[in-house]
């Protein structure tokens, strides 16, 4: 069933007017403007800023200079629609009754609509993916544009940046929101032939990339690629990105409004692979080396490198420059309660999964409290979970057990090792599965984490 953007709206205000009670809009709210820059496909160790080797990333490493860059930051899903979902709503893309690519969000409440009940001029600038409604005013956007221009010689994100751009401008004296979902480096990756050219004489040395790569690299050159091309190509498509980038932090600072403004980059998913079997539908591009860095999985994958995302975090004074924060576990879910709690904007915490993080961004060393669940929306018999540094995989019965502190490339499994501390989670795990809505559409409960046992 495709819902009215009036259901939508009625079904918000409930929640608005329900919330009053839970939290009351501050005089002194400082409503800064925020800028989510959402890259498609981009890995986890794909910027120069998280150690990729070879890779152009000016603007996005400075932008990290001026802020923290984080190392544990957790998306919803490991392809688009679900990580997407997170963002929007702050809740798992599994306690949706029907998958929100096709249905939408379902009368659930988003920070697009929040923020506008609040006061804020909203745009969205790019990749969909969320509903099947796409007009100006869904979800409470004032303004939606998507679309691009394939290999246009300053990138196929160009447009959705210059578009966003002119909001910008156009909504310099009120507070504003915009989320910029570019299309790099979502397949195919096929940049023009001039931001190729600017990593011709790159040489791709297999001992600079991680062991998971090497199986990319082996498929790269099975279809007939060349590593050199192949690679000049995926940071031609990423070097472009980073303009566009340059352009929109420019034009903040053009118009004055950088201390006034949140700016944060991150990316859906991991790095898609070079092969995608789709029977008919097959896909294969040589040019797909996106990289997780040292971290094991990628996109369709929820090990660490499909579901772990760059996110980088700017605001002028309030977040520590040069900072990187290598421990504390955020997620996507986080996003919609942090920015509310900025901005001053009343919601009731019982209607999402996440936490608000600000007090992380603006330093603080620790983790949000309670533990991060996937599944695929309609296929059970794979999910995962973690807790602190424990990660638990369920894939079709099987158990596997990781601590990503001793072992971020989950390459040891410790089920059998840690049998009490694998059962539990596996419990938990399982519970918050039996959670899930059904076609009557009940909610999922949130699972506070457990206390695991000292030893197996």
């Amino acid at each position: 069933m495709k819902l009215s953007r009036s259901f939508v709206s009625i079904a918000f205000s409930i929640i608005l007017v329900a919330s009053i009670n839970a939290c009351t809009m501050g005089a002194d709210a400082v409503r800064p403007n925020v800028v989510l820059i959402l890259a498609d496909d981009l890995g986890w160790g794909d910027l120069a800023a998280y150690g990729h080797p070879y890779a152009k990333t000016p603007n996005l490493d400075q932008l990290a200079n001026e802020g923290i860059l984080f190392h544990r930051f957790y998306v919803t899903g490991r392809v688009c629609v679900p990580s997407r979902t997170g963002f929007m709503t702050s809740r798992s893309p599994a306690t949706f009754v029907k998958y929100p690519k096709d249905a939408g969000f379902q009368g659930r409440a988003t920070i697009t609509e929040m923020l506008k009940n609040g006061g804020y001029a909203t745009g969205h600038f790019g990749k969909w993916h969320i509903g099947d409604e796409k007009q100006d005013g869904t979800y409470g956007i004032d303004k939606i544009k998507r679309g691009g221009h394939g290999n246009a010689e300053d990138g196929r994100d160009a447009r959705v940046f210059e578009a966003a751009i002119r909001f910008i401008e156009k909504h310099r004296d009120v507070p504003f929101y915009v989320n910029v979902w570019g299309r790099i480096s979502h397949f195919p990756v096929a940049p023009h032939p001039s931001l190729a050219a600017i990593f011709k004489d790159i040489s791709v040395r297999r001992e600079d990339f991680s062991k998971h790569m090497q199986v990319k690299f082996d498929e790269a050159e099975s279809v007939g690629g060349n590593l050199n091309e192949g690679m000049a190509n995926y940071l031609g498509e990423l070097y472009s990105l980073d303009l566009s980038v340059g352009k929109l932090l420019q034009k903040l600072d053009e118009l004055g409004l950088r201390e006034e403004t949140i700016v944060v980059f991150a990316s859906d998913n991991g790095p898609a692979p070079v092969i995608v079997d789709r029977g008919a539908n097959e896909q294969i591009s040589p040019n797909m080396l996106g990289s997780a860095g040292e971290l094991r999985g990628g996109k369709h994958d929820f090990w660490e490198g499909g579901v772990r995302s760059p996110f980088i975090i700017r605001w002028p004074g309030e977040v520590p420059a040069g900072k990187i924060n290598t421990t504390s576990i955020t997620s996507a879910l986080d996003w919609l309660p942090t920015i509310a709690a900025i901005a001053g904007i009343p919601y009731d915490k019982s209607m999402f999964e996440g936490e608000d993080v600000s007090d992380i961004w603006r330093g603080a060393d620790r983790s949000r409290k309670n533990p991060l669940f996937w599944r695929q929306h309609t296929y059970a018999r794979t999910k995962a979970m973690l807790q602190g540094d424990w990660k638990l995989h369920v894939d079709r019965g099987e158990t596997s057990l990781y601590n990503l502190s001793d072992d971020p490339e989950e390459s040891e499994d410790l089920a059998e090792r840690y049998k009490g501390i694998s059962s539990r989670l596996v419990e938990q795990l399982e519970a918050w599965n039996e959670s899930l809505p059904n076609e009557e559409g009940t909610d999922a409960v949130v699972m506070a984490p457990i206390d695991l046992p000292l030893e197996h």
